[in-house]
């Protein structure tokens, strides 16, 4: 009988047993695969736009800055994928927003001082797509945040 009672405790007690969420791996690979694919698609339209551009001093230096800051975002969030750890896997989303954040300065700055309406609305676009990103790396640091808390 004694047996009886502490299996119904542990019955008990197991039946109370707060649940863990559930994570949906195959639902968060979606998610960072489409991330990556647009941070990829971003780079590769920025570098198209930067061939458009002349060969003078303010369009070398368009060129030479959001080159490098739209590549790097892209760069960084794949490097945060390997991360080896959370520290790691943060620090490296938190580089690719401030890098991405730096792009749509570039982007904005070229928008004002270029003239040439061809480009326009490729600039827009890309402006677009970069506070778009912005937000979504920014979500992910936030949300990275308070589970640090």
């Amino acid at each position: 009988m004694g047996l009886r009672r502490r299996s119904c405790k542990w019955k008990q007690e197991k039946r109370y047993k707060k649940k863990e969420p559930r994570i949906d791996r195959e639902k968060v690979t979606e998610v960072q695969n489409d991330l990556t694919k647009r941070l990829f698609q971003f780079s590769v339209d920025v570098i198209l736009l930067l061939r458009k551009l002349d060969n003078n001093e303010p369009d070398r230096l368009f060129k030479y800055q959001l080159g490098k800051s739209a590549t790097s975002a892209g760069a960084n969030y794949e490097e945060s994928q390997a991360g080896i750890s959370r520290a790691d896997f943060t620090n490296k989303v938190r580089i690719a927003l401030k890098e991405m954040r730096e792009s749509n300065y570039w982007l904005r700055l070229m928008r004002s001082t270029k003239p040439d309406v061809n480009m326009v609305d490729e600039i827009d676009t890309l402006i677009i797509e970069s506070e778009e990103l912005s937000k979504i790396l920014g979500a992910i640091v936030n949300r990275l945040n308070k589970k640090d808390l």
